[in-house]
């Protein structure tokens, strides 16, 4: 399985288990998997081999159903916080806080430029710095959270927009983002996220030694990915994301903490055999499955947050990133 099928399969099978804990309803579920795969007869063979049962199954002929709730495309990713879907971490940093700075900039990957959201400390640097990569909603309010929480934290974090080619994250209706993500591949993200490290270090306020990687679900698979191809990344820290091949761990030189959640047997089914290859190659790690807690439980925006472990998490991966960024 090459690593543009291996995300494509962790995609969709992240929906299918959404749609089976009622997260999201089929019409959803069918949708997403439709945008993935390049249409609902493509659709239905991805669909089968998750799981899906004949009556769950679509048409080949169907059209892409249209979404449960209909947004404008500019709206479906950074639509204003509601009680659905605002903030609820303690850590929770505002857009304004007096110890941070923020900036939306644009830097040069090959021939592309990318759009990404800057967050700093507020004091005099050169401080250390994160890359930060977004789930499979691509970057939203969430993300833009995370990096201010870096900011307050000491570090300089740079957030991409991975969609940076197709318009933007904002651009887009909320169901496409993943489709996108997936047709784009994971090389030409862990490319721009090589570009992303280049243009930190020639940032002053950042320390050019001195700068990790972390990211979420999808985002946490290109963490993964990006360690084994970025030799200068100091630490990376993928939160519950799918492996990488497991013949390229020996090229990791960051020092690597996998957060993982007891109850994600999907993402955890992997996780062995990654560690055997990362102790095999010598590489400094760390494997943490938080208790009691499943996919996506650090994201205070979704349904599966929970505070005590979220809050573990996140004081153990700046634990990690203060011994070795």
């Amino acid at each position: 399985m090459t690593d543009r099928q291996a995300i494509e399969r962790y995609l969709v099978e992240e929906f299918y288990d959404d749609y089976r804990e009622g997260l999201i309803s089929r019409r959803t579920m069918i949708r997403r998997v439709a945008y993935i795969a390049g249409g609902m007869a493509a659709a239905i063979p991805v669909l089968a081999a998750v799981g899906c049962s004949p009556d769950e199954l679509p048409a080949a002929t169907d059209p892409i159903p249209e979404p449960d709730t209909p947004l404008p495309p500019t709206e479906a990713a950074v639509a204003s916080p509601s009680a659905a879907n605002a903030p609820r971490s303690p850590l929770s940093v505002t857009e304004g806080d007096p110890a941070v700075v923020t900036d939306r900039i644009r830097f040069a990957a090959g021939d592309a430029e990318i759009a990404a959201y800057l967050a700093r400390p507020a004091q005099a640097g050169p401080h250390p710095a994160m890359l930060v990569c977004h789930e499979n909603r691509g970057l939203n309010p969430h993300i833009e959270d995370l990096a201010r929480r870096f900011a307050k934290a000491g570090y300089v974090a740079l957030a991409l927009d991975l969609l940076s080619r197709e318009g933007g994250t904002a651009a887009h209706d909320r169901d496409e983002v993943p489709g996108l993500l997936n047709a784009a591949g994971p090389e030409r993200h862990v490319a721009d996220f090589a570009a992303g490290l280049a243009h930190l270090q020639g940032l002053s306020e950042v320390d050019p030694e001195r700068i990790g990687m972390n990211g979420y679900c999808f985002g946490g698979g290109i963490t993964w990915r990006c360690a084994t191809a970025i030799p200068e990344l100091k630490a990376a820290v993928p939160f519950y994301g799918p492996a990488p091949d497991l013949a390229a761990v020996p090229a990791i030189r960051a020092a690597v903490f996998g957060v993982y959640a007891e109850l994600d047997e999907r993402v955890n089914a992997s996780k062995d055999d990654l560690e055997r290859a990362l102790v095999d190659a010598g590489v400094t790690h760390r494997m943490t499955v938080y208790p009691g807690v499943n996919h996506a439980f650090h994201n205070d925006t979704g349904e599966r947050y929970d505070e005590a472990q979220a809050l573990a998490a996140w004081t153990d991966m700046l634990a990690w990133l203060d011994a070795y960024v």
